[in-house]
């Protein structure tokens, strides 16, 4: 019996729940209900005060709530001139909401918390079948309490879907593992195979852990097991490889241009400026992007820094001892012991992501974090509920004991970067914690009272910190490309220095501006709405601008499709000089927002701008409510 098989007696129960004994303890229900509607309470709390949070993708679930075209390209605009610069399976969601509860912020928004109560409850239910209840209760609530995973479970990125699909297909994975299950393994292909869909290559990252879990542990013979990892890898292409199929055989001509990519290519897309150019830097099209630490200086401690610490670094070291001590520990168990196959499934997971990001030289933002949230709150769960129980023996005592230790002090180094932001939190969280971790280490030899008290204490200190940090940012509205966790510093700012915009049901109530610019969105004012929304049926598109958040802007206060020249960034060769014209001349827009200024990359189509240039020398402008217009009908 390996060492972390040991427990003392009045704790059998704990483990009653895994897959060979279905039957709950009474306790573990109330306990699931308690961890979901919190769960569900944080993740909906004013949910609506970050009206449309991401215009960019909100202008094309608008796009989609009008136009099935629009819903399945995952277009920008309901006229289906350009995509989003991502794979539509999270527009899907969104679209399909807003089809039947109509454009909204609580429509759009709704989904993502969901799909957030569903990963902690998936995550709960994975852990569980392995390593009991306390254990995937443990799990859950670290995931919950993850600030990084409260941000996009608050918000309408893809990154929601993806975590789901990702959790959902490691539940597969380890009841595949309890009976060398080919169709539960073809599952989990086909969940990250849906992920690649909602977030593209970033999903495959799992796949490495998933594979060597079932290499390594499934009950059957080394040549069925890699037969049935064939069959999964199979059920991942075809599910991830349907789509840009159908895509690439889709007459170009009859659909939207594939936004973020240089030659109206899914394929480019996926595996060039979404794919491998995001790891080497390689990324055409990028605004500011590319190698030589233009997206922040790579390297181990990355995930440490002031822009990702806040989101994800918790419980990162906690979880760095808790895969080592487990692996340790279970050095000696069979093969097929679950315990140890959860540590290399979720050990993987998190290995794999991390290094990924830490390296990564192109465009990465601190918000991707959330994809390590469930592998360190499996970690985390699992191997502190099996030391725990095997506290009577010093290691463990003490490889628990230094995961409290190091925990506290994480948490202190990150609430210190915020000295002003509950000042006294953070010494508190570390002389507590300190103090846990040595009556941890004695637990053993405390009365039952006073030892359920010590481990009541030292979990609360452990997640106080990164509790704390994940309420301050839902109760922080994000708006933006490029929102951040944790609590707002002021001066209408978000944690990471996003704009902040507030707004109710039906979208932000700041307006006027020139757009927003390149990763920012206002909405038009009272005199410009009135303006696109005039005649607006008469045009394909009420107006053209530069850049996706520019036309989400003047998209969502109009209610009418607005053409994004260029693409996100304004990089893309669509539409060209020559085709805009062409719509001009048949009458198809009515407006040119802008004043012909861009950001503009070092590499990329430079179309936007000569058209830009074209539409200023051509047609006289005029402004209104602070926005040049330039009347394309005259």
């Amino acid at each position: 019996m390996t060492l972390l098989a040991s427990r003392d007696a009045d704790e059998d129960a704990e483990d009653t729940a895994t897959a060979d004994k279905p039957s709950d303890p009474r306790w573990v229900r109330p306990s699931v209900a308690a961890l979901l509607l919190a769960t569900a309470v944080l993740y909906l709390w004013k949910l609506g005060e970050s009206g449309w949070a991401n215009a960019f993708y909100s202008a094309a679930a608008q796009a989609g709530s009008l136009s099935w075209k629009a819903l399945f390209f995952g277009s920008s605009d309901a006229a289906n001139a350009i995509t989003v610069d991502k794979t539509p399976a999270a527009l899907w969601v969104m679209s399909l909401s807003a089809r039947l509860f109509g454009v909204g912020a609580w429509s759009i928004l709704v989904p993502q918390a969901l799909m957030g109560v569903g990963s902690v409850a998936l995550l709960y239910a994975t852990v569980r079948r392995t390593s009991g209840p306390a254990a995937g209760l443990l799990a859950g609530a670290v995931l919950a309490l993850t600030p990084a995973a409260a941000l996009m479970f608050r918000f309408n990125n893809p990154d929601a879907l993806l975590v789901l699909l990702l959790v959902a297909g490691a539940y597969c994975v380890v009841r595949a593992l309890e009976n060398a299950s080919p169709r539960w393994l073809a599952l989990a292909g086909v969940a990250v195979g849906f992920g690649f869909l909602a977030k593209m290559l970033q999903a495959f990252l799992v796949l490495p852990a998933f594979g060597l879990a079932y290499l390594i542990a499934a009950p059957t013979s080394a040549g069925r097991r890699l037969l049935h990892l064939s069959g999964a890898l199979t059920a991942t292409i075809v599910a991830s490889g349907w789509y840009l199929a159908v895509v690439a055989l889709w007459p170009a001509a009859d659909r939207p241009y594939i936004g973020g990519s240089q030659r109206n290519s899914l394929w480019e897309l996926a595996f060039g400026y979404n794919g491998f150019g995001r790891i080497t830097g390689d990324e055409v099209g990028s605004v500011g992007g590319g190698g030589n630490g233009r997206w922040g200086g790579t390297g181990w401690d990355r995930l440490f820094g002031t822009e990702m610490g806040g989101g994800i670094a918790w419980l990162l070291p906690a979880a760095v001892v808790a895969l080592t001590a487990g692996l340790w520990f279970t050095r000696h168990a069979p093969r097929t012991d679950r315990g140890r196959t959860a540590l290399i499934l979720w050990g993987g997971w998190f290995l794999t992501t991390a290094v990924v990001f830490s390296y990564m030289s192109g465009i990465i933002h601190a918000y991707y974090t959330i994809a390590l949230a469930p592998a360190i709150a499996a970690l985390v769960g699992i191997a502190g509920a099996q030391l725990w129980r095997a506290r009577g023996n010093p290691a463990a005592a003490g490889t628990l004991s230094a995961g409290i230790g190091l925990s506290a002090l994480t948490a202190y180094l990150l609430l210190s970067r915020h000295s002003t932001w509950l000042p006294g939190l953070a010494i508190a969280i570390l002389v507590t914690g300190l103090l846990f971790a040595i009556l941890v280490f004695v637990a053993s030899r405390l009365p039952d009272v006073v030892r359920r008290l010590v481990a009541a204490g030292a979990l609360v200190t452990v997640l106080a910190g990164t509790g704390a940090y994940t309420v301050a940012t839902a109760a922080t509205p994000h708006s933006g490309a490029l929102p951040s966790a944790g609590p707002d510093t002021g001066r209408g700012m978000g944690p990471g220095g996003d704009a902040i915009v507030i707004g109710g049901a039906g979208g932000p109530v700041g307006r006027g501006g020139a757009g927003g610019g390149l990763l920012g969105t206002s909405l038009p004012g009272e005199n410009l709405t009135a303006l696109l929304r005039k005649d607006s049926a008469d045009y394909t598109w009420t107006a053209a601008t530069v850049g996706s958040n520019n036309a989400a802007g003047y998209q969502l206060g109009s209610g009418a499709p607005v053409l994004a020249v260029g693409g996100f960034n304004g990089t893309d060769p669509a539409p060209t000089l020559e085709q805009f014209q062409e719509y001009v001349r048949s009458g198809r827009i009515h407006y040119f927002l802008g004043d012909g200024m861009m950001m503009r990359g070092e590499t990329g189509s430079d179309a936007a701008q000569r058209i830009a240039d074209w539409v200023a020398e051509n047609h006289p402008p005029t402004t209104v409510d602070g926005v040049t217009v330039y009347d394309l009908s005259r």
